[in-house]
C-alpha cells in the first residue's frame, strides 16, 4: 500500500518535471508575443485618475483570467476535433488587432490632441462610461493576444500526452497573466512610489533623487509604450496573417519578416478602419475609443 502511494508521488513528480521543461520551452517561444502583450496592456491601463489605476488594472486582470479560462479548453478541443477553426479565429483576431493599431495612428495624425485639463474634465464627467469602455477594449485586445499565446504554447506540446498539453498550456497562460499584469501594475504606480519616496525622505538624499527619477520617468515610459504598443498590435496582426495564410506567407520573400508583417498588418488595419468608418457614417454610430 505504502509502495503504491510513493509510486503515485513519483509519477506526479515526474509529470511536474515534464511540465516545467515544456512550459519553459513554450514560454521562450511566446516571449515575443508576451513582450507585445506587456507593451499593449501597459499603454491601455494608463490615462486614468490615480485613484482608479489599480481598480481598473484589477478589472482588466480579472478579464484576462476569464479569457484564459475560456480559451484554454476551447483551443484544446478545437485542436483535437476542428483545427482549421483555430486559424479562422486567429485571422479574425488579427484584423481586430490591426484595426486597434491603425486607429491609434489615424487618431494621432488627424484628430486634435486634447489638453490635459480637457482629459481630466472628460474623465470626471463621463468617468464611469469611459472607464468601462476602456476596460472592455483592453479585455478584448487581451483575448486576441491570449489566443495567440495559447496557440503558440499548444504548438510546442502537440506530440505530448493530453495531460501534459493541458498542464503546460495552463501554466503558460497563468504565467502570462500574472507576469504581464504584475509588471504593468509596477509601471502605472511608479509616480506614486516616487512621490512617497520624496515625501518620506524630506526631499533630500538618494531616496529623494530616486523618487524624482521615478516621477519624471513615468510620462516618458508611457509615451514609449504607447508607440511600442501600437507597433506591436500591427506586427502581431501581420504575423498572424503571414503564419496562417499561405498566400501571404510566400508573398514578398525578399523582405525581412518584421517589415513584411508590418506591411500586411498596416494594410489590414487601414482596410478595417475604412470599413468601420463607413459603417459608423452610415448608421451614425459613435466611437467608443
Amino acid at each position: 500500500m505504502a509502495s503504491g502511494f510513493f509510486a503515485i508521488l513519483d509519477d506526479i513528480a515526474a509529470l511536474m518535471d515534464d511540465v516545467a521543461v515544456t512550459a519553459k520551452i513554450a514560454t521562450r517561444k511566446t516571449a515575443g508575443i508576451l513582450g507585445d502583450d506587456l507593451a499593449v496592456n501597459a499603454e491601455k491601463a494608463t490615462g486614468f485618475l490615480s485613484s482608479r489605476e489599480l481598480p481598473v488594472l484589477w478589472a482588466i486582470t480579472k478579464g484576462s483570467f476569464i479569457n484564459k479560462i475560456i480559451i484554454v479548453p476551447i483551443a484544446l478541443l478545437l485542436n483535437a476535433f476542428f483545427p482549421v477553426a483555430i486559424k479562422v479565429i486567429l485571422v479574425l483576431g488579427g484584423f481586430y488587432l490591426a484595426y486597434e493599431g491603425v486607429e491609434k495612428i489615424v487618431e494621432y495624425f488627424f484628430h486634435r490632441k486634447k489638453e490635459g485639463h480637457e482629459v481630466v474634465a472628460e474623465i470626471k464627467q463621463d468617468g464611469n462610461e469611459v472607464e468601462k469602455a476602456k476596460i472592455k477594449s483592453a479585455v478584448t485586445t487581451d483575448f486576441i493576444l491570449s489566443v495567440e499565446i495559447v496557440i503558440i504554447a499548444l504548438g510546442t506540446v502537440l506530440t505530448e500526452s493530453l495531460t501534459l498539453q493541458i498542464l503546460t498550456v495552463s501554466v503558460v497562460a497563468l504565467l502570462a497573466t500574472v507576469g504581464v499584469y504584475g509588471i504593468v501594475a509596477l509601471i502605472v504606480r511608479m509616480d506614486d512610489t516616487g512621490y512617497k519616496l520624496i515625501k518620506r525622505s524630506g526631499d533630500k538624499g538618494a531616496f529623494a533623487s530616486l523618487g524624482h527619477l521615478l516621477v519624471k520617468s513615468l510620462p516618458v515610459i508611457i509615451r514609449i509604450l504607447a508607440v511600442v504598443g501600437t507597433i506591436a498590435l500591427i506586427l502581431v496582426a501581420g504575423g498572424i496573417f503571414v503564419h496562417n495564410i499561405e498566400f501571404f506567407h510566400h508573398l514578398l520573400p525578399s523582405l525581412p519578416a518584421i517589415i513584411k508583417e508590418f506591411i500586411f498588418g498596416l494594410a489590414a488595419g487601414l482596410a478595417a478602419v475604412a470599413l468601420a468608418t463607413a459603417i459608423k457614417a452610415i448608421f451614425g454610430l459613435k466611437s467608443t475609443h
